[in-house]
């Protein structure tokens, strides 16, 4: 197996450029004002000018309006949204690109329930509840809640770093993990040597994974 990487929060070419060095999967920008790590469509198009082929760029929206999200498609080339808030299944079906949801790990979430109202969706993205926030905690939650025989890909967030990657990658083995503040110097800012080490301990251990399943 070959758990996917994403990392989140991109908001400098030269950082988007080192994680696809780094062999990273897919990048995460975000379009959401009151996040820290928000971004323009100038620097959208910016990080994606000198992207190379085969690294995903993923963009984030929490409750936007619908004409908001097309005006930022019709200037930012993005391969796959993202919607971190309460939007509908046919909101996020709206837009003629694939789309994952994230869906915060809060008491009683039915995760079976959530994959079959979003069936149309890329995969399922889970990441720590908190009442305030959508998103970018720095928190993680149980990953032994998480079922085995989900019917779609599980892109697993929040609070992940190096440290801590290996271990939730054995209790999951999800699709990918996506990381943004565990690989940061500041918010928006990318530590390289952060990022290597998140790259590094996901592939050491689905190479563990492999020889124990061999």
């Amino acid at each position: 197996m070959t758990t996917r990487i994403k990392i989140c929060g991109i908001t400098r070419p030269e950082d988007a450029q080192q994680a696809a060095t780094l062999g990273v999967d897919a990048i995460g920008l975000v379009f959401y004002g009151p996040s820290p790590r928000n971004v323009s469509v100038e620097q959208a198009c910016a990080v994606l000018a000198d992207l190379p082929p085969f690294v995903t760029s993923v963009g984030l929206f929490v409750n936007a309006a619908a004409d908001d999200i097309h005006a930022v498609l019709k200037q930012v080339s993005l391969d796959l949204l993202q919607f971190h808030g309460d939007e509908s299944p046919e909101f996020c079906a709206g837009f003629s690109r694939p789309y994952i949801k994230a869906i915060r790990m809060r008491d009683g979430v039915d995760l079976h329930a959530e994959a079959d109202k979003y069936v149309q969706s890329s995969g399922l993205l889970l990441d720590a509840y908190h009442p305030a926030l959508p998103g970018g905690t720095g928190k993680s939650f149980e990953w032994a809640k998480v079922p085995g025989d989900l019917p779609t890909s599980i892109i697993l967030a929040g609070g992940l770093a190096a440290g801590n990657v290996g271990e939730a990658i054995r209790t999951v083995r999800p699709y990918a993990v996506d990381v943004s503040g565990g690989v940061e110097a500041k918010k928006g800012i990318k530590d390289w040597g952060k990022m290597a080490d998140f790259v590094a301990m996901t592939r050491t251990m689905d190479a563990s994974i492999e020889s124990d399943m061999n």
